[in-house]
């Protein structure tokens, strides 16, 4: 008489399904997080790009007279305001420091191409930037 062995066919496709799931998570952590690398690192660009648009908000009457260098701390969020906004970004933007500092707050989402498929749709994304606001720089002696 033989010894009956246990049936075990099919065990080994339970380990691959496992481990091809597991895979498959790995890879779509790295493919998603490296796109919200990337979406970060556009996003602290346009806040950079927004501040110096606001540090560059000088008065152009007192510049071209030679009196003296000054950006006017609301003419320098408009400024930050509308290249967030001909950018297509959305952020915030303040002035700190008794108006000798602009900081420009870009807020934004980075979509997931493999992580939805576990409900997670898009990832926030944040970037941040400064500029130092100018305030009565004269011009030298002499030009």
């Amino acid at each position: 008489m033989r010894k009956a062995h246990a049936d075990d066919h099919g065990g080994v496709t339970v380990f691959v399904a496992v481990c091809v799931i597991a895979l498959i998570g790995i890879i779509g952590i790295a493919v998603d997080g490296g796109a919200k690398m990337a979406a970060t690192e556009r996003a602290d660009y346009l806040a950079g790009e927004a501040a110096r648009a606001g540090g560059q908000a000088i008065d152009p009457g007192q510049a071209v007279t030679g009196q003296a260098i000054v950006v006017a701390p609301q003419d320098a969020v408009a400024a930050a305001q509308a290249y967030l906004h001909s950018a297509g970004a959305t952020g915030t933007v303040m002035v700190a420091g008794d108006g000798k500092s602009l900081t420009v707050t870009v807020n934004g989402s980075s979509d997931t191409a493999f992580l939805s498929a576990v409900g997670i749709g898009s990832l926030p994304v944040t970037g941040h930037a400064s500029a130092t606001l100018l305030h009565s720089v004269t011009a030298p002696e002499g030009n």
